[in-house]
């Protein structure tokens, strides 16, 4: 009886390990081979550290295995979510939080005959792929928002394999194949009720997110050390049926500065008009410009034209034109852009302008004004205006502008403002904008090379009228900013801020000074002691025959040496304002005129600064009274001479300081 017992529980345990490998393997018939995709991010694009609105790589999804659905059967509905590292920037089209970030299924081609886009494959599908349509258009309702899109499965004879596609006999009204995101937190897009069909054992799903943008800016900037900060995307996918995802977390982005800017320096005397002609009839305009900004790349395809679209002429805004081919490398600031599928406002896709940069003059002082170049030639590292590859198609208009080229447009003190909308100005110069002391210019790119490192050199001119009597220009040193625009401090999702936008990882620079004009001469001995003294006359000669202009200012006496009995040298002093045409006369034993004091005792040496050009001075020693002894010299001159051209001299001849 215990031995039945035995046996008894023995058979119990082999029963129920049969039941349960019955039912494993009856799970396993019904589900077929499981439904896995394989995640892939392609080569990840360099983006711009300074970007708000980066467009990073697609990640696309590729499946297989399954079981497709039955046909007329719905296909199972799924919610698609991506994650990523950094703030999530696409716009916000339509209501709520709808969003241009899209889902595509099985790599659909534009609608033939609505597509304007140069490239030739939009016309030409690949074999089995299905055409763009939207869940959500008129074409196939729907809010987009999560409500499905009811796709039903493969019909029996329908050549194609795809249920995605509308053209397949019996298809028309039953299959959508792009889906629009929604924003779902502040780094993450949600697709609700996206219909995914297991492709099964004969073929392959492909699921691509596109149109995805982010903030980087300060929040993930440039890695400090040799590897470089990366931009991840992490993918699931949850629903009515399990769907095995490997290699969930990609990098889809790395970043780098997108922006180096330089410049050159100038200086200026205040009591020489520079550029006048600019400002006023009859004056002149210097051959070339006094300084330059220049605007390099950080990497190539950091400037990027606003779409496909080529200008004409190099400064009129082109029509844009889709870019509806998913995967393609458009190398501009749109994304997956189509006129005819997606016809909201704003457009899903299409940027507002190109890379646009910001110039920004500060702290411009009263009488001065700044004229800045049209336009600037894009240039190789050689100095070679670039000539960019074309696209792959005609694109009316033809005779496309084939030079890499930025264009002064117009833009607010931020550089927003509408697409390419290029100023003319006269003789290749317009006048920057001003807001109180600051000045600011922007510029658009028009056409770029992606494939080279481009840089623009921007002429700037100075200009003002001299009227030193009236403290004009005022002196004073100004600093000059260069960055990406529009600049912004919108670092998350929005319907309204520009596309693209940037924040300003800039710093100012020296760019130029208004120098007060002076004159500096050195009176080498002077003494009143032992029954000597010495008089001074420093005469202001802007005063003259040749059209000087008359200058006025004040002059400084620095005093070096003793008094008598060993005292110190007398403290300096500045004079009253000394007119064009008059002289400074004191001695050392009563001063003078102009308020100059008495500095009894006192031998050694003086250095005048005058505040005004052209100053000469004679000095006179003698014995009280001159009765015996006196000795006179000309004061020397500290400035540099004038070039050795005549350019510069008041008579048109060098040698005025040369005499002393």
């Amino acid at each position: 009886m215990a031995d039945f017992r035995k046996w008894f529980f023995a058979f119990a345990v082999v029963a129920l390990l049969l039941g349960l490998g019955t039912t494993a393997n009856a799970q396993i018939g019904l589900s077929g081979p499981t439904f896995a995709c394989t995640a892939n991010a392609a080569v990840p694009p360099v983006v711009r550290a300074e970007g708000l609105t980066e467009l990073v790589g697609d990640l696309t999804l590729n499946c297989t295995g399954g079981s497709p659905t039955a046909a007329g059967a719905l296909i199972p509905l799924s919610n698609v979510t991506v994650f990523l590292n950094a703030a999530v920037t696409s716009r916000l089209v339509g209501s709520g939080s709808l969003s241009e970030a899209t889902l595509m299924i099985d790599e659909p081609h534009a609608v033939l005959g609505t597509s304007n886009s140069p490239v030739p494959d939009t016309q030409t599908p690949l074999p089995g792929s299905p055409q763009q349509v939207l869940c959500g258009s008129a074409a196939f309702p729907g809010n987009g928002q999560g409500a499905a899109c009811p796709i039903t499965g493969t019909f029996v004879g329908v050549p194609s394999p795809s249920p995605y596609d509308p053209t397949a006999p019996g298809r028309a009204g039953k299959t959508a194949n792009v889906f629009s995101g929604i924003q779902n937190s502040a780094s993450s897009i949600i697709w609700l009720g996206v219909p995914i069909d297991a492709p099964g054992t004969a073929g392959e799903r492909v699921i691509r997110v596109t149109n995805v943008r982010v903030a980087l800016g300060s929040s993930l900037g440039v890695s400090s050390t040799f590897v470089p900060t990366s931009v991840t995307m992490f993918i699931a996918i949850n629903g009515s049926q399990q769907v095995a995802i490997s290699g969930q977390q990609q990098t889809v982005a790395v970043v780098q500065l997108g922006l180096i800017a330089g410049n050159k320096t100038a200086n200026f005397l205040q009591c020489i008009s520079n550029n006048d002609g600019l400002i006023a009839s009859g004056g002149t305009v210097n051959n070339k410009p006094d300084f330059t900004i220049t605007l390099t790349e950080g990497f190539p395809s950091s400037f990027k034209r606003r779409n496909y679209a080529l200008t004409s002429d190099g400064v009129t805004a082109p029509a844009p034109v889709d870019q509806n081919v998913p995967g393609f490398a458009y190398n501009t600031e749109s994304g997956f852009y189509a006129h005819a599928l997606f016809t909201a406002t704003p457009i899903v896709g299409l940027a507002d302008t190109g890379t646009r940069f910001l110039i920004t003059f500060n702290n411009i002082g009263a009488g001065v004004h700044i004229f800045t170049g049209t336009t600037a030639p894009l240039q190789n590292s050689a100095g070679v205006t670039t000539t960019p590859s074309q696209p792959l198609a005609p694109v009316t208009p033809p005779n496309l502008f084939a030079n890499g080229q930025i264009d002064l447009v117009t833009g607010d003190i931020n550089g927003n403002g509408s697409s390419l909308s290029s100023i003319a100005g006269t003789g290749g110069l317009a006048e920057v904008n001003y807001s109180g002391t600051t000045g600011y210019a922007t510029y658009e790119v028009a056409n770029s090379d992606p494939t080279v490192i481009e840089s623009a050199t921007i002429p700037v001119y100075v200009a003002f009228i001299s009227a030193t009597s009236q403290n004009l220009p005022a002196p004073g040193a100004s600093t000059v900013t260069a960055s990406f625009a529009p600049i912004s401090t919108v670092a998350t999702a929005s319907a309204t801020a520009p596309i693209p936008r940037f924040t300003n990882l800039s710093s100012p620079s020296a760019a130029f000074t208004i120098n007060l004009c002076t004159c500096n001469l050195l009176f080498p001995f002077v003494t009143n002691q032992a029954g000597f003294d010495t008089g001074v006359a420093l005469a202001n000669t802007s005063l003259d025959t040749f059209g000087t202009s008359a200058q006025q200012g004040t002059v400084k006496l620095t005093y070096f040496g003793s008094t008598a009995g060993g005292g110190a040298a007398p403290p300096p002093f500045t004079t009253q304002t000394v007119p064009a045409g008059q002289e400074l006369i004191f001695n050392l034993s009563s001063g003078g005129n102009f308020g100059v004091p008495a500095t009894p005792g006192f031998e050694g040496y003086i250095i005048a600064t005058a505040n005004f050009q052209y100053c000469h001075a004679f000095v006179f020693i003698s014995d009280v009274g001159a009765q015996k002894l006196a000795e006179g010299y000309l004061a020397i001159q500290l400035d540099f001479p004038f070039n050795l051209t005549a350019i510069g001299s008041r008579t048109g001849v060098d040698g005025e300081n040369e005499g002393h």
